[in-house]
């Protein structure tokens, strides 16, 4: 043992120093997750009512290892910041995540250490936002959202889904819808509210002009249970247009022109007119996939056929009143067509469009057909076939550059280069694969991802850089932004209230009224708390744009 506890050696510029030795019954040994530590039990007292000071006096129960360490199941990187404050009451976070280390901090109890990190959290926040940050939209007040206040259902304030159209957004609460439009003077303004719905809104879909008999009216559809019904928009109009009871389930709610788009898996298909208020409906086999280009409404079926409906023309068979479905292909190994996307190429010839499709197979097939304007009586050919995945796909994909595939075992991802000329694809040099890589998200690992409920993306213009939303985990107000081709992370949005995340779209609003103004493309995130917030995308997709064209010029003078 030793005898000297403290010793003063003399020193000519100043106060002497003083060097302490510790006896043996002072030392303790840490064994904290596997890794030993040696301290003092005076640095471990150094700040009071902690969780060292209580394992100390006994009151916490020692658990000691093979060599008497004691045991203390927590992080070793995180615990050498945290004893590290204890002997020099300074701080030190590089490469540290200063989350984990404030809750490590907060189950010590140390609270000076727990402060100090609250503080260099909230250094980069704002209640303002990021550079990202472009609105937010307070929730609506609790008589608008509950009537005259339903007390099982008040409280509930939390965003439920929420669709975009040009310039106009329609968000689904508990018990309404709320209609936005956005004006480039005056910003994001609430402009129509539903009458209360008896039921929770399960689908949502919005046009912002549709052409009915005598005027253009921003029109809204929502589907309660199994009944549809259809609002106008404008700030005096509460008047429901009609309403539609399809006796089933409703999987799918969209528009297509001025026709509103009902579908269900058991293959029920419903079209409505806007010109003639119409009701027509359908029964064909199960339906596994959609898409939509143009005029064009795709359906793919578990019997591997894929169907098409041109919304163009009048879709009514005046004989037996029923749409003009017509069968476009059938799949070589007659898989189940679990997920489709339209390309129409810009190109139109006197005789059409040049159509490109891509599917995705139960079997994990990816498949691309093409249809020459010339050879439309002959149906699409098979251009091309990928097999690199083993598990159902759930989302397929076609663009001007890219072709993305997404299945279902842990949204696993694959991307390759499209190769065009003249605007239309090309075998020479074919595709090229891009990026394998996964969207992991905690809510879908315990059960296997629909198409139709499958939220993460593509989302984007077919002809730009399109974006996958990942929410990793169930309850948080963060989503990451991740580029489809590569799987890079963009960027991230984080809630400037703290609210977590219940509802996420990305939607394209129309440019300014200036000339060579381009489209703006915003992520819209609902929360728990009923507020909107609306970031910017654009300005970081322009900004990657910008970096590829100069590493691009780089490469050509290097060359």
């Amino acid at each position: 043992k030793y005898v000297i506890k403290n010793y003063k050696i003399g020193c000519d510029y100043g106060t002497p120093l003083l060097i302490r030795f510790s006896t043996m019954e002072e030392l303790v040994k840490l064994n904290v997750g596997g890794e030993k530590f040696a301290t003092s039990k005076q640095t471990l007292r150094s700040i009071p009512d902690t969780f060292f000071t209580s394992l100390l006096s006994g009151r916490i129960p020692l658990s000691k290892d093979t060599d008497g360490s004691i045991f203390v199941d927590r992080d070793p990187k995180l615990f050498q910041v945290i004893l590290n404050f204890l002997r020099t009451k300074e701080l030190n976070t590089r490469d540290v995540d200063l989350r984990l280390l404030r809750l490590e901090a907060e189950f010590y109890g140390i609270q000076p250490l727990v402060k100090r990190l609250q503080l260099c959290e909230d250094q980069g926040k704002s209640s303002c936002g990021d550079l990202l940050f472009h609105g937010y939209l307070q929730p609506p007040s609790d008589s608008i959202l509950f009537g005259d206040g339903d007390l099982t259902i008040s409280g509930n304030k939390q965003v439920l889904s929420i669709v975009g159209h040009q310039n106009w957004l329609a968000v689904a609460y508990c018990r309404c819808v709320c209609c936005y439009n956005v004006k480039e003077l005056v910003g994001w303004k609430l402009a129509f509210i539903s009458p209360l719905l008896e039921e929770v809104p399960e689908k949502l879909a919005l046009n912002a002009k549709v052409i009915g008999s005598n005027r253009v009216d921003p029109v809204v559809a929502v589907v309660t249970g199994t009944k549809i019904r259809l609002w106008s928009c404008l700030p005096s109009s509460k008047t429901q247009i009609t309403s539609f009871d399809m006796g089933i389930a409703v999987d799918a709610l969209f528009f297509i022109s001025s026709q509103l788009i009902a579908i269900s898996r058991t293959g029920k298909v419903v079209v409505w007119h806007a010109m003639t208020h119409h009701w027509q409906e359908q029964s064909l086999n199960p339906i596994t996939s959609y898409d939509s280009a143009g005029f064009f409404l795709l359906l793919g079926c578990a019997n591997g056929c894929i169907y098409y409906i041109d919304m163009e023309k009048f879709p009514l068979r005046l004989k037996d009143n029923e749409l003009l479905v017509n069968q476009l292909y059938e799949d070589p190994d007659h898989e189940a067509v679990t997920a489709l996307s339209v390309y129409l190429t810009p190109n139109i010839c006197s005789s059409g469009n040049w159509i490109e499709i891509a599917y995705g197979t139960s079997g994990g097939c990816v498949r691309i057909i093409v249809q020459h304007p010339e050879t439309v009586r002959q149906g699409p050919q098979l251009f091309q076939t990928y097999t690199v995945h083993r598990s159902p796909i759930v989302k397929v994909r076609l663009s001007e550059k890219h072709l993305v595939s997404v299945c279902s075992e842990m949204n696993h991802v694959r991307s390759w280069s499209i190769t065009r000329f003249r605007g239309r694809i090309s075998t020479q040099p074919g595709s090229t694969p891009i990026a394998s890589y996964q969207i992991i998200s905690l809510e879908d690992a315990d059960a296997a991802l629909q198409p139709y409920e499958s939220n993460l993306g593509p989302f984007g213009h077919r002809d730009e850089e399109q974006v996958f939303v990942q929410c990793v985990v169930p309850e948080t107000d963060k989503l990451f932004i991740r580029q489809a081709s590569s799987g890079h992370r963009i960027c991230v949005i984080q809630s400037v209230d703290g609210s977590n995340v219940s509802a996420y779209t990305v939607h394209e609003c129309e440019s300014a009224n200036r000339m060579g103004a381009r489209s703006r493309q915003f992520v819209i995130t609902g929360y728990s708390n009923g507020s909107i917030q609306v970031c910017k995308l654009h300005s970081y997709l322009h900004r990657i744009r910008k970096i590829v064209i100069s590493i691009q010029f780089h490469v050509y003078t290097l060359l």
